[in-house]
């Protein structure tokens, strides 16, 4: 009775706010009575099922979500979430960022950008007691994280006996427990569709967050296949790979009040972390980030002014940092605006005096909690004496250090080698490294470098790597001059720049590495011990943080739930559910007007200028001007919707992710929030959480009306 009663409890609780939630598809039978009053026609245990419809369709591009849409493969997503394989494969002469890019025949497919991946997860498994089994638990510092690391690389190593496949053993709630994911990983991936950048990122950077919002934020890849239906890295023969299964585009357009459903990767929340964490976060952090983030984008905008080749390569890195740079300003503002510290605090309060009012709580977890708050702030400390060494190394310095762990690494057995240069790890390493030329700009590089390593000399002494300082040959009161003349020498001395140099380093021995004149390599071989060391007490620390965190998340569980409260955990990258309603706001940011839940084409028009970020394509004007909409046209607004608002937790990581209607059809893809609701990271507020999806009306518009995509059309079944 008390177990019921405590159900009863949880779900009443969960009811007052349905839409916040991150839910990991096999919590949803906790949540399934919610799911089916807010509108889900499906039955809400299929989507515990990862192999059947409709989350089987759903994958992960590794930072960006996606879905199947045809039976060969074609893969739907956001348009920045493709931005940068449209860049690598321009230059000024065809300029695909700007004009689009449409593939009529599998034959004019083209690569995707070096490293991009398709996974399509078939497995979750819970492993905890696998992973933190009797002789862990009773670890602690790096011998716990070895033991954790070394359990997880076996369970890995089984699961991926299977070819093609990527196993990965994920933490939640803050290492308390761990689930096991297999997914197949598809290497061939090409480029198939993207809409002009007048489309596909209109508003740039200054509709970002933003609301109203007219961005047609799509693009299509498609995975690709050996013939026998295996992995395979890419080959001019391969074919394309044929889902089990594939979402069908809905026929019937959206309205506000529908159900929808977002089902997708997202990266990071942080709804669970200490106040202590929240006060480090926003004080210092985030003011640092968005400083470092202006200085790196004034930095790249001077530097590849009148340098068209150079401003294609770093546009995919600009794009990312302009996005984390508004979104982390959002942050900032919303937070000086609100009162989260101190009720977090509240919070945090309340839970220790519960724990302290029971003698046998009190033994359990009061030890953790006190253990956590100390070490989580030696940690803070650690981070902020390394935040601007981070932007100050050389981008093939850094290719050094990897390339000479990874010859060290592979002196070992595959088993004991440092996770991310096992065998496994080859394909994308050696990916990477080999396609970096493509977005890499020497002079680029050397002003970034220099700006920050200006920063970073300007820390006291104690707070600098003095291993970083004498490989480089730099120091503390070096004057301008002189530490330009060392970068210069550091970059003039190298030849990793070079495509064939840098990729034959992927095989060389540390011996071979030792014996180099290359000034990267000398610098890496020089910095090795100083590495390994600085990881031994990182590793130490974290151990230590691993077991009280998960000693203090038991304790904020139980807390919780002896209030009748359900425990999301937050989002780690692995596949979540999250559903509410399609919904305006009846308040705007800033105290302005109702928020409507749809915006039009005719928005489109009222905000072309013909130029920079707010320059529609003159056949998408021409299309709209002759009212030559179609079956797309909304009964109700009489025109193309483009973009809707709705009540859906989303984060970082979602972008690309399925909007899905009552039935589990198509209805749109999530791509981003509004500026004054992104601080639901940490702190959910249901009256302001909105996100914004571009409605698969305006999408399925563009590809006919405008782009003429229609064999792309009729594979997906919505000519």
């Amino acid at each position: 009775m008390k177990k019921t009663l405590l159900s009863l409890a949880i779900l009443t609780s969960f009811a007052a706010q349905a839409d916040e939630g991150m839910w990991m598809p096999q919590q949803l039978p906790q949540v399934a009575q919610q799911l089916k009053a807010a509108g889900l026609e499906l039955d809400p245990a299929t989507l515990t099922k990862l192999t059947e419809f409709p989350m089987g369709a759903v994958v992960s591009l590794g930072g960006c979500s996606a879905s199947f849409v045809s039976p060969q493969g074609l893969v739907v997503t956001n348009h920045h979430c493709v931005y940068n394989s449209v860049a690598v494969n321009s230059t000024p002469q065809k300029d695909l960022l700007a004009n689009g890019f449409l593939a009529k025949t599998l034959a004019e497919e083209v690569p995707a950008a070096p490293g991009s991946r398709v996974f399509v997860t078939e497995e979750v498994t819970k492993v905890t007691d696998q992973i933190i089994d009797a002789k862990v638990a009773r670890l602690t510092g790096k011998a716990r994280i070895d033991a954790i690391e070394k359990n997880q690389k076996e369970m890995v190593a089984a699961c991926e006996k299977t070819p093609g496949y990527r196993c990965t053993v994920a933490s939640y709630y803050g290492g308390l427990e761990f689930y096991r994911l297999k997914q197949l990983e598809i290497r061939d991936v090409r480029l198939v569709h993207a809409p002009p950048a007048g489309v596909g990122k209109f508003g740039g950077d200054t509709d970002n967050w933003m609301w109203p919002r007219h961005t047609g934020d799509y693009g299509f890849y498609r995975a690709y296949v050996s013939k026998d239906g295996k992995a395979a890295d890419y080959a001019s023969d391969n074919v394309p790979y044929v889902p089990k299964h594939f979402l069908k585009v809905a026929t019937e357009g959206s309205k506000e009040g529908d159900f929808i459903m977002v089902v997708g990767y997202p990266g990071r929340t942080n709804r669970h972390r200490l106040p202590s964490e929240v006060q480090y976060t926003f004080d210092w952090n985030y003011p640092a980030f968005v400083q470092a983030s202006g200085d790196v984008l004034s930095i790249i905008e001077r530097e590849t002014k009148n340098d068209p080749a150079a401003k294609l390569k770093y546009a995919g890195q600009i794009a990312s940092v302009n996005n984390y740079y508004k979104n982390r300003k959002g942050m900032l503002t919303s937070y000086g605006d609100s009162d989260f510290l101190a009720r977090k605090t509240a919070e945090h309060n309340a839970m220790k005096a519960w724990v302290n009012s029971d003698a046998a709580r009190k033994k359990q977890f009061a030890g953790d909690i006190d253990a956590v708050e100390k070490l989580i702030a030696e940690r803070d400390s650690h981070t902020k004496e390394g935040f601007y060494q981070s932007y100050a190394q050389p981008r093939f310095l850094g290719s050094a250090r990897t390339l000479y762990r990874l010859a060290n690494e592979r002196t070992k057995p595959d088993a004991a080698r440092k996770s991310g240069y096992q065998e496994r790890d080859m394909a994308r390493m050696t990916s990477v490294i080999t396609g970096q030329d493509r977005t890499y700009d020497e002079k680029v590089d050397k002003a970034l470098v220099l700006h920050f390593l200006s920063k970073y000399l300007a820390q006291p002494a104690k707070e600098q790597d003095t291993a970083f300082n004498a490989a480089l040959g730099i120091r503390s009161g070096m004057s301008q001059d002189e530490l330009k003349a060392a970068i210069d020498k550091a970059y003039a001395g190298s030849k990793l720049a070079n495509k064939e140099e840098r990729t034959a380093w992927l095989k060389k021995s540390p011996a071979e590495f030792k014996a180099s004149n290359d000034s990267f390599i000398k610098a890496a071989v020089a910095m090795y011990e100083s590495d390994l060391k600085d990881e031994a007490k990182e590793e130490e620390l974290g151990g230590k943080i691993q077991k009280a965190y998960s000693g203090y998340m038991k304790a904020k569980i139980a807390y919780m739930n002896s209030k009748g409260q359900a425990v999301y955990p937050d989002a780690n990258g692995t596949l979540r559910v999250t559903f509410g309603k399609i919904a305006g706001r009846d308040h705007g940011a800033d105290g302005t007007g109702a928020w409507t839940a749809f915006t039009t084409v005719k928005g489109v028009v009222a905000k072309h200028t013909g130029e920079g970020e707010f320059n529609a394509p003159t056949a998408q004007l021409a299309a709209i001007k002759a009212k030559d909409f179609g079956k797309f046209v909304d009964p109700a607004l009489k025109t193309v919707p483009v973009n809707y608002l709705a009540t859906l937790d989303i984060t970082g990581g979602n972008s690309g992710s399925a909007a899905l209607n009552k039935r589990g059809e198509l209805i749109g893809l999530a791509f981003d929030g509004t500026l004054d609701s992104i601080i639901s990271d940490w702190d959910f507020n249901a009256a302001n959480t909105r996100d914004i999806q571009v409605d698969i009306r305006y999408i399925l518009w563009n590809m006919k009306h405008v782009d003429k995509a229609d064999n792309l059309l009729k594979e997906m079944n919505a000519l």
